[in-house]
């Protein structure tokens, strides 16, 4: 259900007016509208008017849209989970913790890691804040995978349900192959102010399961092992992370726009935790100082998808800036942005998720990036704006909120 002034349902998002769209752009969409699957494609788009009052009315659009049909979400966990974490600092409410509060992790479990140092920082110690910029400059994996342990698997998911996230859960870390016994346990974490200790975590252990049994969680007919051996079974995704682009979607528009959400939805957040989001959200990874990330592993359209693709020698429009966060693995490209033009007064948010693994084999690392997903976004992306510039508003948007010096 999309939600729309003060958290008030609104009636499904409109199903013809994105397949018309596409279906007027063969030259850019044929090889989705055509495939067997259409490449596992959801798109939300979500139009937003202004009132003489500047405050957002939401009217939504989509495409193939479906909760119960399973999707990698990959790295789009990592937006709540941050949300949430700076979250638990408020709620803790502790003299001297705050985000930029020395956190240093201990190893408390069979396969676990420790975090003492981090030298993409200034002081060459970490800290939430400096976790949150490296998952919204660059979808850091191991930032995601502290913060998840400092919230904890449990309280992630509470929160999920608090916000009505109900077709989400977040039950494991990335990139080191969590899942299992080993999903459940999380670090002990201690925060500093120079050599006084002004938190202890002590490590967790979440007992709670969180079955959701979804549509196309077996997918494929083989994968690499972790000793990179083919298994000629299908791989299954049972017990990994499920995010749904609704969900996605109502994150992003709780975080950019809290007014539009009764107070008991909107997010513990205070003021200076909003623009710290909306400016590391919005920053190219090659403005930043520290963390620094320089080309050419790192470029300016870096994990903005649904403009860009993942074109390094992209030109890079000045008067547009995007408030994202990106997902990339097992062959499905994820994006869940909201898109400004200050120039033109345009906005909108557009989430959407496409995938193509023809070979079928999992963890191969052979998936058509490059030749499918990639353009894909970047032609929606793009054709959503140019509709966006032509659209008529009776109001044109006061986007001060969202202008940031980089």
């Amino acid at each position: 259900m999309i939600t729309g002034l003060f958290g008030i349902a609104q009636p499904k998002p409109d199903t013809t007016f994105l397949k018309n769209l596409l279906k007027s752009h063969p030259e850019l969409f044929s090889h989705i509208l055509n495939h067997r699957t259409h490449n596992e494609v959801q798109i939300l788009y979500t139009q937003i008017n202004r009132d003489k009052n500047n405050v957002p009315h939401f009217t939504s659009y989509s495409y193939r849209l479906n909760a119960n049909h399973y999707f990698y979400p990959a790295s789009t966990v990592k937006l709540p989970t941050a949300i949430f974490a700076l979250e638990k600092l408020n709620e803790l409410n502790i003299p001297g913790l705050d985000t930029k509060t020395v956190m240093k992790t201990d190893s408390s479990f069979a396969g676990e890691t420790k975090m003492i140092e981090d030298t993409s920082s200034a002081t060459g110690l970490p800290s939430v804040e400096n976790y949150i910029k490296k998952i919204l400059l660059v979808s850091d994996n191991y930032a995601y995978n502290r913060l998840y342990e400092f919230v904890g698997r449990a309280e992630i998911n509470e929160k999920l349900k608090k916000y009505n996230l109900n077709d989400t859960r977040i039950i494991g870390r990335l990139a080191i192959g969590d899942g299992g016994e080993a999903a459940r346990h999380t670090n002990a974490i201690d925060f500093y102010k120079g050599d006084k200790l002004v938190y202890h975590q002590s490590a967790q252990y979440d007992a709670k399961d969180y079955p959701m049994h979804l549509e196309n969680m077996i997918q494929g007919k083989g994968y690499l092992d972790s000793h990179d051996k083919l298994v000629m079974q299908p791989f299954s995704f049972v017990e990994k992370n499920v995010y749904t682009i609704e969900d996605q979607q109502m994150v992003l528009k709780r975080l950019l726009f809290p007014e539009t959400f009764s107070k008991d939805q909107q997010y513990n957040l205070k003021p200076d935790d909003y623009k710290f989001i909306y400016h590391y959200m919005s920053m190219f990874p090659t403005e930043n100082k520290k963390p620094t990330y320089n080309a050419p592993e790192y470029y300016p359209a870096y994990c903005k998808f649904l403009f860009y693709g993942a074109d390094s020698l992209a030109t890079i429009d000045p008067n547009i800036r995007i408030f994202n966060k990106v997902g990339d693995s097992y062959g499905y490209n994820i994006d869940n942005a909201y898109i400004v033009d200050f120039k033109n007064k345009v906005e909108f948010i557009l989430t959407a998720v496409v995938q193509s693994n023809d070979d079928e084999i999992y963890n191969d690392n052979i998936y058509e990036y490059k030749t499918v997903t990639h353009p894909f976004m970047k032609n929606l992306g793009q054709v959503i704006y140019k509709y966006e510039l032509q659209r008529k508003k009776k109001y044109l948007p006061d986007l001060s909120k969202f202008k940031f010096t980089y």
